[in-house]
């Protein structure tokens, strides 16, 4: 089945009871039971909602995976897949990462005795030396955030499998659309739902996709038990989304090339960081892995001084100022006091991260307009 057709489709069956072409809301807690014991499958909406079963069924599709988790944000996804782990266990992370993430494993779990390795995963040879008795879990994102960085899955899978640790490969940032890491050999996807899958700027949800059974009761004890589900209206609305991820994603990635474009010829930016540029690190492992480079997109500016860069964060009209990705309507991001605040400056810095880098999230309005509203916002 062509991802087009496989998007409307994914995960939804005409309602038993009414023909519903889409799945219904079950708004409801509790399922009554024929006898104990005899559920019919569900029992208890936290373990278990006919809205979120569908969503997952859609998830896994997408993804080309056999099964799908939903939670309740991109976090509580990511907090999902480190529970799997125990104190002592360690983990090799990319050094370019969502805040949120950096976050969740040196404030949360750090403490917990899980223990965190950061590398450049540009090149995968920095990875082996970090590899232990211990090591557990590889992290990766690709495109990252906000660097746009591109690793090469089928490369980390390869290390993985040869230790035998897994790995897991944010995809937030591609969507489905563009990149099934599944089937460049990692064990687990991360999506937060939040943005691409659903579309909108209207809710907050995220997911974990993979192949292995065993691995998928692990994780769904884990969501069970942990209780970081979406509750079913969530739920319809990224099913929702789904629907029309393929047209959107074609305009985000249209508008994408315009823009960077536009930017890299003008006389007062320094630098553009989009994957789509030849001279772009790993453009080539882009173009194998990637069905296209998306609409996220980071710049700097010739006069770096937090004056500039605040003037025109400030100064457009149709890239609105806000965190958060993936919409149909473009938006402006500082990641150094935004979405990226809680990585330390040092090693923001370290990283590439500057503090006048500006991180844009280009929607699917008119890329005439979208760059007009840029040109007079850079002047």
């Amino acid at each position: 089945m062509k991802p087009a057709t496989k998007f409307i489709h994914a995960g939804v069956e005409p309602d038993p009871s009414t023909g519903a072409i889409m799945t219904p809301i079950y708004q409801t807690s509790t399922y009554v039971q024929d006898g104990p014991g005899n559920n019919k499958g569900y029992e208890y909406a936290r373990s278990q909602n006919p809205t979120r079963f569908a969503l997952e069924n859609a998830m896994a599709a997408i993804e080309n995976g056999k099964h799908g988790l939903a939670f309740s944000s991109g976090v509580a996804a990511t907090d999902a897949v480190i529970k799997l782990l125990e104190p002592g266990d360690e983990v090799i992370a990319a050094n370019d990462m969502y805040g949120g993430t950096y976050r969740l494993f040196t404030k949360v779990f750090q403490k917990f005795g899980i223990v965190f390795k950061y590398v450049n995963m540009q090149n995968v040879k920095n990875i082996k030396p970090m590899i232990n008795k211990k090591t557990r879990l590889i992290w990766t994102e690709t495109p990252t955030n906000p660097l746009m960085n591109i690793t090469d899955i089928a490369a980390v899978a390869d290390i993985a499998k040869e230790h035998h640790v897994l790995l897991c490969v944010d995809n937030t940032f591609a969507s489905p659309y563009l990149q099934n890491p599944l089937d460049l050999g990692a064990d687990i996807v991360m999506h937060s739902s939040t943005k691409y899958l659903g579309g909108h700027s209207d809710v907050i949800q995220g997911a974990l996709v993979m192949n292995d059974t065993a691995l998928r009761d692990q994780l769904y004890f884990i969501q069970k038990s942990c209780g970081a589900v979406p509750g079913p209206q969530d739920c319809f609305l990224v099913l929702r989304g789904i629907k029309t991820l393929h047209v959107r994603m074609q305009r985000h990635c249209e508008n994408g090339e315009k823009i960077a474009s536009f930017l890299r010829n003008h006389k007062k930016v320094a630098k553009v960081y989009w994957p789509g540029f030849k001279d772009h690190p790993n453009h080539k492992i882009a173009k194998k892995q990637m069905r296209g480079y998306g609409g996220m997109i980071s710049f700097e500016l010739k006069d770096d001084s937090k004056k500039e860069t605040k003037r025109i964060l400030s100064a457009t009209s149709l890239f609105a100022l806000a965190e958060s990705l993936g919409g149909v309507e473009s938006l402006i991001n500082h990641p150094a006091t935004m979405t990226h605040a809680s990585i330390p400056r040092e090693e923001r810095i370290k990283n590439g991260l500057k503090d006048s880098l500006i991180r844009l999230s280009v929607g699917i309005e008119d890329a005439d307009d979208l760059i007009e509203d840029l040109k007079k916002a850079i002047g």
